[in-house]
């Protein structure tokens, strides 16, 4: 259950995107799985890999909205002609893309690209979506350019002068001081601090994780361990599916499916700009370093226990507040308020081979995911829900300002 970190990348890639076989794939979704791939082959970080997934379906949706306009666009202005293929156009938007970021990979990109390029209609304008795929691709790559994502981090070790302290660098710094995609900015819907030390509040949290999260707990059952394991699955592998088959399920078209897409996906990255900006604001500690030094609370409700272990070892980056709850919560949102909360959907998860997932609403699967990080050991119930309510809020406004229907 406790996976080396040096590892964690490995899993970006190895996610299955569904348990049940999807119907019969558009080029939507053939490029969709392409560029997961992509991104798992890269060994991509979480974060990495969900800016990837946006920069795809951005990209896409700008192209098969200048064919076909009904939706502002994001980044992409320029018209098209109306006979352009719509799937030459989405398929020569995501390989721009994807070639930009795996140059590596070029080579099964280009081969995806002919493939999906001679299953196109004969009697569509292949050459005019090629153009408009490249066109919108190149706005949104240069557009991107300049977000700072992927810089080198400046971020300062506490310490005191002399003492030792871990010197891997903590993960997401450089996500917490980029440009957002959709907010105007990377604090719009930072919350406030987490609770006082010496607080009711605080004494419930961390007893509640201590009690649960512990890898040799007698309290956490059978199902909440293996939710708990399941969900180690970060970054674009852990809502994949769940946006695939949203969509799926409601046979959209390419312009609507398109668009639903590259909202869940922005979404979630901005939602990891949020989180990351606020933990690195707080520097909170996550559980096996407080219930560690649970002398030191000031709180006569809180114990020590010296040799405290969590279930599933800790990321790296300060707790406050939960990031896995608030990117799950970002795409609940967006697919409740564009289809609706109910949906069939299931997903996999490459800690847990042969186990399945199931739910019938975005929102039970939004608060599995909370409660999983609790009985994981890695974080606390306040955490959980103000991360959660962040991503709702995040959610709420992208489809709220973005994409919107053209009067």
């Amino acid at each position: 259950m406790r996976l080396p970190l040096s590892l964690r990348p490995l899993v970006v890639g190895i996610a299955v995107l569904s348990a049940p076989a999807l119907a019969a794939a558009s080029n939507l979704m053939e490029w969709n799985e392409v560029a997961f791939k992509a991104a798992g082959t890269a060994r991509q970080s979480p974060p990495m890999s969900t800016r990837t997934m946006a920069m795809v379906h951005a990209a896409m949706f700008d192209a098969v909205n200048a064919i076909q306009p009904r939706y502002e666009p994001f980044k992409f202005t320029a018209g098209a002609p109306s006979t352009a293929s719509v799937d030459a156009a989405s398929a020569a938007a995501a390989h721009a893309v994807l070639s930009k970021q795996f140059p590596e990979q070029k080579a099964a990109l280009d081969e995806a690209l002919a493939a999906s390029l001679a299953k196109t209609d004969e009697g569509t304008d292949r050459g005019s979506g090629i153009a408009v795929g490249a066109a919108a691709a190149a706005s949104l790559l240069a557009w991107c350019a300049e977000d700072r994502v992927g810089l080198p981090t400046e971020y300062r070790f506490v310490t005191a002068p002399g003492v030792y302290v871990g010197t891997t660098l903590p993960a997401g710094h450089d996500f917490a001081v980029s440009r957002p995609w959709l907010m105007t900015k990377a604090d719009q819907f930072r919350p406030g601090p987490p609770p006082a030390l010496s607080s009711d509040v605080w004494a419930r949290d961390v007893n509640e994780t201590r009690q649960i999260g512990a890898k040799a707990s007698k309290l956490r059952s059978p199902e909440q361990t293996e939710v708990a394991t399941f969900w180690i699955v970060t970054g674009a592998p852990s809502y994949n599916a769940i946006i695939r088959q949203a969509v799926s399920n409601k046979n959209l078209d390419p312009v609507d499916a398109a668009r639903v897409m590259a909202l869940a996906y922005m979404a979630a990255t901005d939602s990891l700009v949020a989180v990351f900006d606020a933990k690195y604001t707080y520097n909170f500690w996550r559980p096996i370093t407080a219930v560690r030094n649970g002398d030191q609370h000031g709180n006569s409700a809180v114990q020590r226990d010296a040799g405290w272990l969590p279930l599933v070892d800790a990321p790296l980056h300060p707790e406050y507040p939960c990031a896995h709850c608030i990117s799950s919560a970002a795409v609940a949102k967006v697919l409740q308020t564009e289809l609706g909360d109910e949906s069939s959907i299931s997903m996999t998860s490459p800690f847990l081979p042969g186990v399945t997932r199931r739910w019938s609403r975005f929102s039970d699967y939004s608060q599995e995911v909370s409660n999983a990080r609790i009985w994981s050991g890695v974080h606390y119930r306040n955490s959980a829900e103000v991360g959660a309510r962040m991503g709702g809020e995040i959610g709420s406004y992208a489809t709220a300002n973005f994409l919107k229907h053209l009067k």
